[in-house]
């Protein structure tokens, strides 16, 4: 839903678990057949993955610096049910994370030891605190923010980005009746245009779009 590209290696499994809902709408593919199809899931491990995914669009939003959207269960909770230990090859000595208990073997390991090892190998990696949500309240979108400064705040600069630029400049305008004369609130130019950074901004945005 955004331009942005896949999260790598693990992370894309966090993201795409965190994108199964589009709060704007309401639409839950966890509540589709197709949609537990794709993470590997039963229909009666659904309740569990919302519950995962709360908590990890939580720390997601806690890593761009904001407040979690509501009350979650810890992740770290979550996460300490399914341990994780190392297995090496015997003969090349590739190191890999499999579930710590013989019932979840990794070939069909459940959903929150495939998130478990993601985390582990994003932090290795130095990528996990790069897995953001979206600032906008309407979306809480994952992406992963490949700035150079890592101070992305939206999934989406063309969608959920433009959407805060436009309310931004609505809040700056002066009040309906305002003195709107040429060196007044309205800061208009001769030629009666608005004299704002954000012009290009609002007439891109003026169509609008759903959010991501």
């Amino acid at each position: 839903m955004n331009e942005r590209a896949p999260a790598p290696g693990g992370l894309a499994l966090v993201q795409a678990l965190v994108n199964t809902l589009d709060i704007e709408s309401g639409a839950d593919l966890l509540d589709t057949p197709e949609g537990l199809a794709r993470l590997g899931l039963a229909a009666g491990e659904a309740e569990g993955a919302r519950e995962l995914r709360e908590s990890l669009r939580a720390v997601c939003l806690a890593h761009a610096g904001h407040p979690a959207h509501r009350k979650v269960t810890p992740l770290g909770d979550l996460l300490a049910r399914a341990p994780l230990r190392v297995t090496l090859d015997e003969d090349g000595g590739a190191a890999r994370l499999v579930p710590a208990v013989e019932e979840a073997p990794a070939a069909v390991a459940p959903l929150a030891f495939r998130v478990a090892a993601a985390i582990a190998e994003a932090l290795v990696e130095g990528t996990w605190q790069r897995l953001k949500a979206c600032e906008a309240p309407t979306c809480h979108w994952a992406y992963f923010d490949r700035s150079p400064a890592g101070r992305g705040r939206w999934c989406s600069m063309a969608v959920c980005g433009a959407r805060a630029k436009m309310r931004r400049y609505r809040a700056n305008q002066p009040p309906a009746g305002a003195d709107r004369t040429a060196g007044g609130a309205g800061g208009r130019t001769g030629s009666g245009g608005l004299r704002s950074p954000h012009s290009e901004v609002v007439q891109n945005a003026t169509g609008g779009g759903p959010a991501d």
